[in-house]
């Protein structure tokens, strides 16, 4: 792969600012370094589904959003991501005030980039690991 892209903190915050969707459910950009990335979402009612924990589809976009995220930290300016599969477990029923998501880069070739998002409820002062995801991304280069 070609040289990697010096201001991929920039590139990964206006990923964030310009991804409507993930916008639009709240999710934030915390920060992020060579091959991660973490992003955190206060909760909101409108985040449950009829049992009063988190939504599948909320854990699932926050953790597919933020590996796509870290596999940018890792590509070329003249690049994007774009997810091509994951797979995610949910682990526990998520709730609390708020979800966390470390996303790391496990391996970063040519063509894909392989991601693991571990997303993270808070409550109080309790942390508790609610899904994990392995999310595959296309390198995109222009």
């Amino acid at each position: 792969m070609d040289e990697k892209n010096p201001n991929f903190k920039i590139a990964v915050q206006q990923g964030f600012a310009q991804a409507a969707f993930p916008r639009e459910l709240g999710i934030a950009f915390v920060d992020c370094g060579p091959g991660w990335c973490e992003s955190s979402l206060q909760l909101e009612p409108r985040h449950l589904q009829q049992d009063r924990f988190v939504h599948a589809g909320v854990q699932a976009t926050l953790a597919d959003h933020t590996a796509g995220a870290a596999a940018a930290t890792v590509l070329p300016a003249a690049g994007t991501v774009l997810t091509v599969e994951f797979k995610i477990n949910l682990l526990r029923p998520a709730q609390g005030e708020s979800l966390t998501c470390r996303a790391q880069v496990l391996k970063a070739g040519r063509n894909l980039t392989v991601v693991e998002s571990e997303v993270y409820a808070h409550s109080q002062n309790e942390r508790a690991l609610v899904s994990k995801a392995t999310v595959t991304i296309a390198n995109v280069l222009y």
